[in-house]
């Protein structure tokens, strides 16, 4: 288990789990996930973390056949500009390993944004906290769960 399944569990959020053979040569996680559970990678949202000028740290929430528009995550959330977070305090703030970071159950709670893409799906898949898990859930779920905003943060 991870923290991010056992708050599902905890508030009885409806999900599903996949995991698969993770292949620690895999370029993109996001996109191993999608080829090896056979999904569209439009479905499958990758969990990336920004840093604002003010050092505040930001979840995005994108498709893996993305990328993540920092401008428009800035201005979602209602700061001048973004960068990429460094890793290493992606991992401590939210309790998980680069590749695996989930937006759920993360050990700080942090502003988390989700791409608008996500809404009109009936389920989406996100990482589960572990490389090679991913969950299934409804987008909506997932915001509640996060306390998430939806904006149009990605870029093709």
């Amino acid at each position: 288990m991870t923290p991010a399944l056992d708050l599902l569990k905890k508030v009885r959020a409806e999900h599903r789990v996949h995991s698969y053979e993770h292949d620690p040569k895999a370029a993109s996680y996001g996109l191993e996930a999608a080829e090896k559970l056979g999904l569209e990678p439009a479905r499958v949202f990758k969990t990336l973390l920004a840093s604002s000028e003010k050092g505040e740290l930001l979840v995005a929430v994108v498709p893996v056949a993305g990328s993540l528009d920092l401008k428009a995550l800035a201005h979602a959330a209602g700061v001048k500009k973004c960068e990429m977070a460094d890793p290493a305090a992606a991992q401590r703030a939210t309790g998980y390993l680069l590749g695996g970071i989930s937006p759920l159950g993360q050990k700080k709670r942090l502003r988390t944004f989700i791409d608008q893409s996500a809404q009109p799906l009936p389920t989406i898949f996100v990482s589960a906290g572990r490389r090679g898990l991913e969950v299934e859930l409804a987008a909506g779920v997932l915001a509640t769960h996060t306390q998430a905003s939806f904006a149009e943060i990605a870029r093709d």
